[in-house]
């Protein structure tokens, strides 16, 4: 949900730009009758997903039990191996990465969502917050800002009604303080020419 890649990007996350704070997305998983094959993105482009400083040290502790676990079965963890894999190291199948949702989502009596809704509640949640279209589109991979745009749209009229918000208070405060000034000059005694109303 933090990173929000769609399924079968998420089967080809690699951990080998972990220390850079980064994951990098260049492949998707594929399922075939033989397996899992990995293919070119739709836009023939990789890409890095920044991440936070929380997630950083959770993958990293789930990369020691990852290691462990691969010793266990004689084998020793490199910058090969994905993130999203079976016990031994093998690739999962986009299918069962769904039912393993479920299930998850069932034991823990969580609402019975689609593993990509958390997709659209990455991108909800960042332009809800004020993030800028143009890095939600990044983040999310899309091939322009239009798409990110066209998709979430639902969330534009809520950031309108805040931006105008905003734009309305600068302006009272701008006019309080031109009005405050205002009353203070008005205010102000003006003794200039005083001198020639004595004499008459």
């Amino acid at each position: 949900m933090r990173i929000a890649p769609r399924r079968s990007r998420c089967l080809t996350l690699a951990l080998s730009d972990l220390d850079a704070g980064q994951l990098s997305v260049v492949a998707s998983a594929e399922q075939t009758d033989d397996g899992v094959r990995e293919k070119e993105t739709k836009s023939g482009k990789g890409r890095a997903v920044t991440l936070s400083p929380t997630l950083i040290s959770e993958l990293r502790r789930y990369r020691t039990e990852q290691a462990q676990m691969l010793l266990k079965l004689g084998a020793r963890l490199t910058d090969d191996y994905h993130v999203v894999t079976r016990e031994n190291g093998e690739p999962i199948q986009p299918r069962s990465l769904s039912r393993a949702f479920r299930k998850f989502m069932r034991r823990h009596k969580l609402p019975q969502i689609r593993l990509h809704d958390l997709r659209h509640s990455h991108a909800t949640h960042l332009l809800a917050a004020g993030v800028h279209p143009k890095i939600a589109q990044e983040r999310l991979g899309h091939s322009s800002v239009g798409i990110t745009l066209d998709l979430y749209s639902h969330v534009l009229p809520g950031m309108q009604e805040d931006a105008v918000a905003k734009v309305d208070a600068a302006l009272q405060v701008a006019i309080n303080k031109r009005e405050t000034s205002a009353s203070k000059a008005l205010a102000k005694p003006d003794f200039r020419g005083g001198g020639d109303k004595d004499k008459l």
